[in-house]
């Protein structure tokens, strides 16, 4: 029998949701659900073509209690942006979880990706970061970046921005478009170490295969959200980095032990013990931030059930935007 599905562009789905509170309330919902054990999710899929300078990941995640599963394809091809395209496409497809059919397919090109992962940014901020940021700090300048600022903007409004990249020109460009989509003081940052010790909030997200930050930089009232390390090999953080925090976080630790921070560490014969995960410090199992002075570390990998909450909710918002097919 022929039933309905939704095919949504990029433009209509832009139209529907964006990075704001609800989205990140979404997305943090999804953390939570994951630490009541009744999650089921899969290791992430993952291809690395170092020929093509790409990679891609395929993600999935049943959460109980909501509608519908993505499947999401997520490639990055990274000198994309010498020909003039994003580095970061993909889409998502959404089947119910009561028939197994397809709901809709959301041809987002890493739109929805971006503005969840930049969402998991700010529910780490808001649960770990101190209480007061005056200063935060973004080291590289693609849109993960702009993006990571914003969101950690809606939790934790503080009033002046550093960026850092490779390409200083990028950098400005950078803390231009911050400066004038948050409306705060945006200055580009010489070096990352100068970023680091100025910041109480610092953001990596970068696909950088060496440490960009070293365990001497960190100060007390620090919090570090690393996202750039989703496949093995990458880190961005020095491993005596996450020894000397006072708190290390995973979203999920079985991710980041074979492609986050974590495997670093491990490899340095560091971090022995098990970390906790976001999720549990949401759903109240194990303490977060304690005090002001205390340095934090939060490991985002990107999860399944990110997806799957951030389709699941466009699927509930998104009213008559998209095409509806008969298949």
């Amino acid at each position: 029998m022929a039933h309905d599905i939704r095919i949504v562009t990029e433009a209509e789905l832009r139209a529907a949701v964006a990075l704001d509170l609800e989205t990140v309330d979404v997305i943090e919902r999804a953390f939570a659900a994951l630490a009541s054990g009744e999650v089921i999710m899969p290791p992430i899929l993952s291809m690395e073509m170092i020929a093509a300078n790409g990679e891609v990941d395929v993600k999935t995640a049943y959460i109980p209690g909501v509608d519908g599963f993505a499947i999401k394809v997520s490639p990055g091809f990274f000198d994309n942006p010498k020909i003039g395209l994003p580095s970061l496409n993909g889409l998502m497809i959404l089947f119910s979880t009561k028939t197994g059919l397809v709901e809709a397919v959301f041809l987002d090109n890493g739109y929805l990706t971006d503005i969840r992962t930049a969402a998991a940014g700010a529910v780490a901020a808001r649960h770990l970061a101190p209480g007061e940021v005056t200063t935060a700090g973004v080291i590289g300048t693609g849109v993960q970046a702009r993006l990571q600022i914003e969101a950690a903007h809606l939790v934790r409004p503080f009033e002046h921005v550093l960026v850092h990249g490779r390409d200083t020109a990028k950098a400005r460009a950078c803390a231009a478009d911050l400066a004038q989509t948050l409306g705060i003081v945006a200055e580009v940052a010489p070096d990352a170490e100068t970023l680091v010790r100025a910041s109480q909030l610092v953001v990596t997200t970068t696909p950088s295969r060496s440490p960009l930050i070293e365990a001497d930089w960190l100060h007390p009232g620090l919090h570090i959200t690393a996202m750039g390390s989703d496949q093995s090999g990458k880190t961005e953080l020095a491993p005596e980095a996450l020894e000397s925090a006072d708190l290390y976080v995973c979203d999920r630790v079985s991710q980041c032990e074979v492609s986050g921070e974590l495997e670093a560490a491990r490899a340095a014969g560091l971090m022995a013990a098990t970390p906790p995960e976001l999720g549990q410090i949401l759903a109240g199992q194990v303490p977060g931030r304690t005090a002001p002075d205390q340095v934090t570390i939060c490991d985002l990998t990107g999860t399944g059930a990110q997806d799957t909450a951030i389709a699941s909710h466009v699927f509930a918002v998104m009213g008559t935007a998209g095409t509806t097919i008969r298949a």
